[in-house]
């Protein structure tokens, strides 16, 4: 599906054909049909792979329906069958012709497969051999979106949060819930949505090629659609299986400078803590990677003087914060609520003065220099090595920076 989709937004399939041919792989035939789900017309790839004697058999949709339990196939120039480990795979890509940017790339997706594996079978990556990202229909799947993605060339890549169905998988080693193991290992830390449907709606291969080739997960569509291209799935459902893609345009606000980035804020009211305990404990956030922690005087029940306590952060670390604050303070508990970043481009220069090299941190907005100031370790160093009150100091440093923007200007 992932193949159609992007064909269908404009990538030439003659192009990922002829490069599709590069790998040391045969037996294998890629064909892109116009087809529809609900009235949502696209594209489908199909992959049909074929026997020793010529024969074709069943074309298979990886990227939303799949079968763990697949034949075992024979790559006839390397003479492997389909359970190969991550040598086999990177001899197959590194023996190529491709470029070098579609070698990483297609390497990095099953690296990604090969650490999942190992680490929910308990094995060394080098024990690892792969079921179905090891047959010829996936290594196309995979080596095709690294392709794909040199065609278009995106300056960024985005993705909605991933949806994983609901139901049941049949994996080589049993049937288990959606998503299968595989899968939810390798979109660990990965923002995911479930049972929208009743089958497996993200696999391994689908994962991986996200978890690679994605910049940011979100589900707001912050930019201009200028192109949209559909994958269609083999399977049906009330809602369209299809793969969507848009090709867009960065929006106006977001060309200014600004970078947006979803975050959280963790906060909680004490009322019973001794006041000292309060700089150790802002201590052990901004260790732990807070972006922000301030505290706010605030008025409980039974008009207790109290403060909140508030902690911004990034959702990869949320749960970290989490237990700093219910480990370290008196809190019951904490909130937790969703916001939107909006921060302003920064460039960071050294200038020297006459106190010796200082670090610059200017913000960019619209394309110009807004503002500068000094960094502040760097004003406290100076204010101790010369024994001179800090505010001296930025004033100093503040004048130099007028200069020489004036200058600039």
């Amino acid at each position: 599906m992932n193949l159609g989709a992007l064909v269908d937004l404009g990538v030439d399939p003659e192009f990922l054909k002829n490069e599709l041919k590069k790998l040391k792989v045969r037996n294998f035939k890629l064909e892109f049909i116009p087809d529809q789900r609900k009235g949502i017309t696209g594209t489908r790839a199909h992959v049909l792979i074929t026997e020793k004697k010529g024969t074709s058999k069943n074309d298979h949709d990886h990227n939303n329906d799949h079968d763990h339990d697949q034949d075992h196939d024979q790559d006839h120039d390397l003479h492997q069958s389909h359970h190969r480990n991550l040598h086999d795979i990177s001899k197959i890509i590194n023996q190529s012709s491709l470029s070098d940017s579609v070698k990483a790339r297609s390497l990095e997706i099953f690296q990604k497969v090969a650490d999942a594996e190992a680490k929910i079978h308990g094995k060394s990556i080098d024990e690892i051999h792969f079921h179905e990202v090891g047959a010829i229909d996936s290594i196309v799947d995979i080596v095709g979106a690294a392709i794909c993605i040199e065609f278009l060339r995106p300056d960024k890549i985005i993705s909605s949060s991933v949806e994983v169905g609901g139901g049941f998988v049949r994996c080589e080693h049993g049937v288990f819930p959606v998503p299968a193991p595989a899968t939810a290992e390798i979109l660990r830390n990965i923002p995911i949505k479930y049972g929208a449907v009743q089958f497996e709606t993200t696999t391994p291969t689908g994962a991986a090629i996200l978890a690679t080739m994605v910049n940011e997960f979100t589900d707001r569509i912050q930019f201009t659609i200028r192109k949209t291209g559909y994958g269609i799935g083999t399977k049906d459902s009330d809602i369209p299986n299809v793969l969507r893609v848009h090709l867009g345009e960065i929006d106006s606000h977001l060309e200014s400078g600004m970078e947006v980035h979803t975050a959280f804020i963790i906060e909680c009211n004490i009322d019973d803590m001794n006041p000292e305990i309060y700089g150790h404990v802002m201590d052990l956030l901004f260790e732990a990677g807070a972006d922000d922690v301030f505290i706010t005087p605030v008025i409980m029940k039974k008009a207790r003087p109290a403060s909140k306590l508030s902690v911004l952060c990034s959702p990869e670390i949320d749960n970290e914060i989490t237990n700093i604050l219910l480990t370290h303070t008196t809190t019951l508990g904490v909130r937790k609520h969703k916001v939107e970043k909006m921060i302003l481009k920064r460039e960071f220069q050294e200038i020297m003065t006459k106190y010796g090299p200082v670090i610059i941190k200017t913000a960019i907005y619209k394309g110009k220099r807004l503002k500068s100031k000094p960094e502040y370790e760097d004003c406290v160093r100076i204010a101790k090595e010369h024994n001179i009150p800090v505010h001296i100091v930025y004033q100093e440093i503040n004048k130099l920076i007028a200069s020489l923007n004036s200058d600039a200007e």
